[in-house]
């Protein structure tokens, strides 16, 4: 009876193990199929923001739901490169399956990260002006690395446009741009090359920190006519500050991207960097299914819309042309 009764637990111990067994196998399946990405952004602002939550939305629509199929490290920088370079590094040692990489600080630190550890894993970017002068793609319709995604090139002389339309007489453009970014160097470069074309003059002052902005505005102030706030990081970041010195001489601010506008900025002709984002998310997908970064084109967001900070054209006292002003889409200071 003894002998019969260890016969049966033995049995069922057998039993229970294998179940066990089999089960932690369906755990380590499940957790293979689980996709593991980063995200490295280098500053907080609202465009920036932006592209990260319409790359999310992206791969929600998708059904890649963070927690469920997908693990989301989100890390950001805060403007130091030194620490964007890090966070690139952790991705790669932590063999991430994809990369978004939000600017072109943190592509860069992204590419380098793992061509130095000569990995492949995938990266998407996004809001980068040119991917191609920076040398982390060979083209935008066949990029033949690990890098895909968006960029945020936007004529400038779309701007130049703007400004001439809605203050006739501007004839001296002011620029703060941040001389450690390429992307702005880039953009001071087309800028100056296309002014003339509208009897413009650019006033460029160059920047290296977030501190020296208000003193630095200071100085051209009094030379500019108007200020047009370029797709710069730095100058992102400090929009309420370079709004308010402006207006208090009576200086308008003419953004690139609506985000400037909802920081104070009087009006754009801009791209929506959610709808970028989302864009990117589209590509992360095809990715996450399989297709190399190499094969996918970078595509840059040709659709821009007018969009016009109310309060900021009140303080100005400045009438706008009706038909910029029918077709815009009016906010009020500070919208989110």
């Amino acid at each position: 009876m003894v002998v019969k009764k260890v016969s049966v637990l033995l049995s069922t111990l057998l039993i229970v193990g294998a179940l066990s067994g089999c089960n932690a196998s369906k755990q380590d399946e499940a957790k293979k199929d689980i996709k593991k990405i980063g995200i490295a952004q280098i500053v907080e602002h609202p465009a920036l923001d932006s592209t990260r939550k319409g790359f999310i939305q992206a791969l929600k629509d998708n059904n890649y739901i963070d927690g469920k199929n997908i693990i989301i490290d989100y890390q950001n920088a805060q403007g130091d490169n030194a620490t964007i370079q890090t966070i690139a590094e952790k991705f790669v040692n932590d063999n991430e399956d994809l990369i978004l990489a939000i600017a072109t600080p943190a592509a860069q630190a992204a590419y380098n990260s793992t061509k130095n550890a000569n990995k492949d894993i995938p990266i998407v970017m996004t809001a980068v002006t040119d991917p191609v002068k920076v040398g982390i793609v060979k083209s935008l319709d066949k990029p033949g690395t690990n890098v895909t995604g968006t960029s945020d090139a936007a004529p400038i002389d779309v701007q130049l446009k703007l400004i001439k339309k809605v203050i006739p007489s501007s004839k001296k453009i002011g620029i703060l741009y941040n001389t450690s970014e390429v992307n702005s160097e880039i953009q001071v470069e087309e800028a100056k090359k296309n002014a003339s074309i509208f009897g413009m003059e650019i006033v460029a002052q160059g920047i290296t920190a977030e501190n020296e902005i208000s003193q630095s505005l200071q100085s051209i102030l009094g030379k500019i006519d108007v200020l047009l706030t370029i797709k710069d990081n730095m100058i992102a970041s400090a929009m309420t500050t370079i709004t308010k010195q402006s207006y208090e001489k009576n200086i308008p601010v003419i953004g690139t991207e609506s985000a400037h506008v909802k920081g104070g900025a009087l009006i754009t002709d801009g791209i929506d960097f959610e709808k970028l984002g989302y864009e990117t998310g589209l590509k992360a997908v095809e990715i996450l299914k399989g297709k190399k970064p190499s094969e996918i084109p970078i595509e840059i967001q040709k659709e821009s819309s007018v969009v016009i900070n109310k309060e900021s054209l009140n303080k100005l006292n400045i009438k706008l042309p009706k038909d910029i002003y029918s077709k815009a889409k009016v906010i009020s200071g500070g919208e989110k």
